[in-house]
C-alpha cells in the first residue's frame, strides 16, 4: 500500500502514552489536531513516478506503531523501559553504571541503529547474572524497534509460552497458530530462555520455536542466565549449586537449537550491578 507523504513533523510519533492494563503495557494517542493533508480520513493523495493515486497518510503512522506496540504483549513491569531509563533515574539523574553496563547499552543502541527493514537482521542474546537489566534493555530494543521502525515484534516469557501451550491443550486447541505467529513475526523477543525444567517436550517446544525462526531467517531476540556455551554434560543447578551455574545455554536448549541460535544471533554480556537491590 501507497504511503502518502506529507509534512508531519517527526515528533509526532511522540503523540503517545503508555498505560498498564493488567498484565500488560498498552500505547495510546494522546488528542492531536485533525490531519490538514487527508482532513481525518487516513487518506491522502499521492504522486509515484508521475503517477497520482490515493494512499494511505502519513498522520497514520502512528496509530499503525500504537496498534503494532499493543500487539507485542509487553509485561506492564517493563512499561518504562527505555534506553534512556537503563542510564537514568525518573528525575534526570545519571545511574551510576559500571563501564560494563554501559557498553551493553552502546551495544544494545547501535543493534537498534543497524537495523535494516525487510533485510535479514542478525539477532542479539543478552546473557548475564539476574537483576542486570538483560529484559530491561530487550524491551528497550523492541519499543525502538516499533516506534522507530515499525517493524512487528513480539515479547515472550519461556515459561509463559509453555503455559500457555498447557492451557491450550487442556481446551482442546492446537499449538499450531501460537507456535505459527511466532515464527513469522519479523521479531522475536523470548525472556529467560533456558528456564525450566527442560523435559523432552520443553526442549521440543523451543526446538521447533528456534528452527521454524532459522528456516525463516526470522530476527530473534534473547535473554538468558546461562553462559554461551555448547552442552558440557553438568548436572542442572539445585539447592547447593544456585547461586554457580555450571551448566552452559547448550546444555539448556540441546545441541541442535545451540547450533543454530549460533548461526542467527550475536552473543552479548550483561555485566554490572544487580538492579533489583539498588534502591
Amino acid at each position: 500500500m501507497t504511503l502518502a507523504m506529507n509534512n508531519h513533523p517527526a515528533h509526532a510519533l511522540d503523540a503517545y502514552r503508555l498505560v498498564a492494563k493488567g498484565e500488560s503495557a498498552f500505547a495510546e494517542a494522546l488528542e492531536r489536531p485533525i490531519c490538514p493533508q487527508c482532513g481525518g480520513t487516513g487518506h491522502a493523495r499521492a504522486e509515484v513516478d508521475g503517477v497520482i493515486s490515493m494512499g494511505r497518510c502519513r498522520c497514520q503512522m502512528l496509530p499503525d506503531r500504537i496498534r503494532l506496540f499493543n500487539q507485542s504483549g509487553i509485561p506492564a513491569r517493563y512499561i518504562h523501559a527505555t534506553f534512556v531509563s537503563f542510564a537514568q533515574t525518573p528525575d534526570g539523574q545519571l545511574k551510576d553504571l559500571e563501564p560494563s553496563a554501559i557498553r551493553a547499552l552502546g551495544h544494545c543502541s547501535q543493534f537498534i541503529d543497524t537495523y535494516v527493514p525487510g533485510s535479514t537482521n542478525r539477532g542479539l542474546v543478552l546473557h548475564g547474572n539476574v537483576g542486570r537489566g538483560k529484559t530491561h534493555l530487550m524491551i528497550a530494543m523492541i519499543r525502538e524497534l516499533i516506534f522507530r521502525h515499525g517493524i512487528p515484534c513480539r515479547f515472550i516469557e519461556f515459561s509463559r509460552l509453555l503455559s500457555m501451550l498447557k492451557e491450550g491443550y487442556s481446551s482442546g486447541r492446537s499449538d499450531a497458530p501460537l507456535l505459527s505467529d511466532l515464527a513469522e513475526i519479523p521479531v522475536l523477543a523470548i525472556d529467560e530462555l533456558g528456564k525450566g525444567r527442560m523435559t523432552d517436550w520443553e526442549l521440543t517446544i523451543i526446538d521447533e520455536v528456534v528452527s521454524r525462526r532459522y528456516n525463516a531467517v526470522g530476527c530473534t531476540l534473547a535473554t538468558t542466565n546461562y553462559l554461551p556455551g555448547e552442552p558440557t554434560g553438568a548436572a542442572p543447578p539445585n539447592l547447593s549449586t544456585s547461586n554457580q551455574l555450571t551448566q552452559r545455554l547448550g546444555d539448556r536448549v540441546g545441541d541442535r537449537v545451540y547450533s543454530r541460535l549460533m548461526q542467527l544471533v550475536a552473543f552479548l554480556e550483561v555485566e554490572g550491578k544487580d538492579h533489583r537491590t539498588q534502591g
